[in-house]
């Protein structure tokens, strides 16, 4: 199922881009068309249909393509989109660019033309990206990826971002700046890291690293070393976090760290806790340690992530 959103919001950002133009004087930079198959979808209460779409074999050549984002109710439109893959690696190939939008990212996928390339999508589909292209460098934490003409963005909004990075890429900083101030989108926004909700992946059929996964979700306020929880398992160090990543894909350490920085988010979100109260219940004694893995799991210090989400 389509998500009308990402379709109309980068139309809207390049028909404003044309707006810069003329409102100088010249001609429009773009010529926008929907090109796929006829579409119909409920929304909500009521039906959502795009009709006379142009067709993909009607297009010969183009200069840049746009995938929107799709639901995961039908595997992200990919068994229904052959035709279109094929078409998009052709286009590709004959010298057109790629980008893709929120889980947009999934079709993109499908192409091969993320192979050796980073890759960003929404946060929340991290789990199914990784289980459906294990092999691809998925980074969600960016909001932009930017790979020999192949365009990558982070969910919802974080799309906006990419459409005004080709608007300025192709037209300058002065028509991105206009975009983004008409349609008031921060353009400066380089992260999604302070977005995301850690939940770990648990839809694996290995036990004793799920036991794991919660014993260290249920003593967020303890020490937890790798070598603990490998002596839990009967395991030793190397054999347990071997296994810890394949199922969850992610280390041990990352797991725990980020397990705690998700509880110390929470704590902040409150705002009852100054920034050593929430640091000590979650396990962590030294300020520099906690403050340097907070930045690099939310993307932001613990002080910035208290005064932008706290309700206080």
């Amino acid at each position: 199922m389509l998500k009308p959103s990402s379709l109309f919001a980068a139309i809207e950002i390049f028909q404003r881009a044309n707006e810069f133009y003329r409102n100088r004087g010249e001609a429009a930079f773009y010529d926008i068309q929907i090109v796929g198959t006829n579409l119909s979808q409920n929304l909500l209460n009521t039906s959502f249909s795009i009709n006379a779409i142009k067709n993909i074999a009607s297009v010969k050549k183009t200069d840049c393509i746009i995938i929107p984002a799709f639901d995961d109710g039908n595997d992200f439109a990919i068994k229904k989109s052959g035709d279109a893959i094929s078409w998009i690696v052709e286009q590709y190939k004959d010298g057109a660019e790629v980008a893709s939008l929120c889980t947009g990212t999934f079709l993109l996928a499908a192409t091969g033309l993320l192979k050796g390339k980073e890759c960003s999508t929404h946060w929340k589909a991290e789990e199914s990206f990784r289980r459906m292209f294990p092999d691809l460098g998925l980074c969600t934490d960016k909001i932009i990826t930017d790979n020999s003409g192949i365009y990558t963005a982070g969910g919802a909004t974080s799309s906006l971002n990419l459409v005004l990075y080709l608007v300025e890429k192709y037209n300058g900083r002065q028509a991105a700046l206009y975009c983004s101030k008409v349609l008031q989108i921060d353009i400066e926004r380089n992260s999604q890291s302070p977005f995301i909700i850690f939940n770990g992946l648990k839809d694996h059929a290995d036990e004793a690293i799920m036991e794991m996964q919660h014993y260290i979700e249920n003593n967020i306020e303890e020490k937890i070393t790798v070598d603990l929880l490998a002596d839990k398992c009967a395991m030793n160090r190397v054999n347990f976090s071997r296994r810890f990543k394949k199922a969850t894909q992610t280390s041990p350490v990352e797991y725990i760290q980020r397990v705690k920085i998700e509880a110390a988010k929470r704590n902040l979100e409150s705002g009852r806790k100054n920034i050593n109260e929430v640091m000590y219940s979650v396990g962590y004694a030294d300020v520099k340690a906690f403050r340097t893995i907070f930045k690099k799991i939310a993307g932001i210090t613990p002080l910035e992530y208290k005064a932008k989400f706290s309700k206080n």
